[in-house]
């Protein structure tokens, strides 16, 4: 008997730092971060990295698995100037 396979779908944020390095994290995953020198090598080890916490935490992916019947929707990032007078 097979198992039912289900797609679990994460938001990952990239950014580049001041060394052109992608830097992603899980916003929904805490401590789940990796980089990459190129977007493909940073993608890459994002989903990896995903995968092991996914792995070595069951109650996080049940969690996530149980918030699959009624997901959140991506609304949007925005950056926000604060002006700081020294």
């Amino acid at each position: 008997m097979k198992k039912a396979v289900k797609e679990l779908q994460f938001k990952v944020l990239i950014e580049q730092d001041e060394n052109g390095m992608y830097v992603t994290s899980v916003p929904e995953l805490p401590g789940c971060y990796s980089q990459g020198k190129t977007l493909e090598e940073a993608r890459g080890r994002i989903r990896e990295a995903i995968e092991l916490v996914l792995e070595s935490d069951k109650d996080i992916k049940e969690e996530k698995l149980n918030i699959l019947s009624s997901p959140s929707r991506f609304f949007g990032i925005e950056e926000i100037t604060i002006r700081s007078y020294a």
